[in-house]
């Protein structure tokens, strides 16, 4: 009896314990506190959770901050994370024009972000279009970035190579090309599906989360959503200027790459570590696809976790 009794305890703990990492996922929805960042005449929304140092993740495309509920679950007790809706997406504003999304004010974006919470710098996390605007916001502003980590976007220098000389890295950039060239009304435009709430949040394997992304891309902004690339994506073709090599970085760089991403080939990782002069780690996951802060969230924020506590 009392060994059955004592199996049945070890049973419930592991279970309990199994459970938890879901749990802690399920509250950042219901627990996390909303607000709004104002830059000028435009509202920038951000879910918030924890307390300490600032840390601002800005999601990608097509995504809104839910994208980072499993990093926030594991860093909100030592800091303060703060997870924004990009401007055109969910609750955000969405000014109309191809102009209102050029990468000026995508990067003053999080700059108003940073000055809303009253904080003189942040750790800067970005993923995809959020890598972009990472990069960028660190070249433009690197008094204001204690620390920035990179998801599935190669250092524009890097990407720029590709792009120039990679054959295969010119094929997986098709579907931008199409963006550019397209609008949400083309039927095929979303890798040959129309551009809807549901075809945007296909790739979500969770259920319930995907619940809220079709909510989340039902108050989006699809033109806006292909303003980025329209206004910032680089041309590819033979009478586009070379671009200017990015400025150098200083600061700590960590950089994350799901290695089964089919439109950012990790072949533009290469050479990373030579535009920084501070550390610069680069962890790739084998199995992880684009979304690799969904697709590996645990070795995603357990790193994420080990590498900012090691660096105070």
């Amino acid at each position: 009896m009392f060994a059955r009794q004592a199996l049945n305890r070890f049973g419930i703990a592991l279970f309990l314990l199994c459970l938890l990492p879901h749990l802690a996922v399920a509250d950042v929805w219901s627990e996390a506190e909303h607000g709004y960042a104002q830059n000028g005449d435009v509202r920038i929304h951000y879910a918030t959770l924890g307390q300490g140092p600032l840390v601002v993740m800005i999601h990608g495309f097509p995504d809104f901050w839910y994208s980072w509920r499993h990093q926030m679950a594991g860093l909100s007790d030592r800091y303060q994370v703060v997870a924004i809706d990009q401007r055109g997406y969910n609750r955000s504003d969405k000014p109309a024009g191809q102009a209102n999304y050029n990468m000026r004010y995508l990067v003053s974006d999080i700059a108003a972000v940073i000055r809303h919470f009253d904080a003189e710098k942040a750790i800067i996390v970005g993923h995809d279009w959020g890598g972009v605007v990472a990069w960028q916001f660190a070249f433009a502003n690197p008094q204001m970035v204690d620390k920035l980590v990179i998801l599935n976007l190669p250092h524009p220098n890097g990407m720029a190579r590709e792009l120039a000389g990679n054959p295969e890295q010119q094929r997986n950039s098709q579907y931008a090309r199409d963006f550019i060239a397209g609008s949400p009304a083309d039927p095929d435009i979303f890798f040959g599906a129309p551009m809807n709430p549901q075809t945007l949040s296909g790739w979500v394997t969770d259920q319930a989360a995907r619940e809220h992304y079709l909510e989340a891309f039902g108050r989006s902004d699809f033109d806006a959503m292909l303003a980025y690339y329209k206004e910032n994506y680089p041309r590819m073709d033979a009478t586009s200027p070379t671009p200017p090599p990015a400025p150098q970085l200083n600061v700590p760089l960590l950089v994350f790459h799901g290695l089964q991403d089919t439109a950012l080939n990790s072949d533009g990782l290469n050479n990373t570590w030579d535009w920084n002069d501070a550390d610069t780690t680069i962890v790739t996951a084998p199995q992880a696809s684009h979304f690799v802060q969904q697709d590996a969230a645990e070795l995603v924020t357990t790193t994420l976790r080990w590498w900012l506590l090691s660096r105070p």
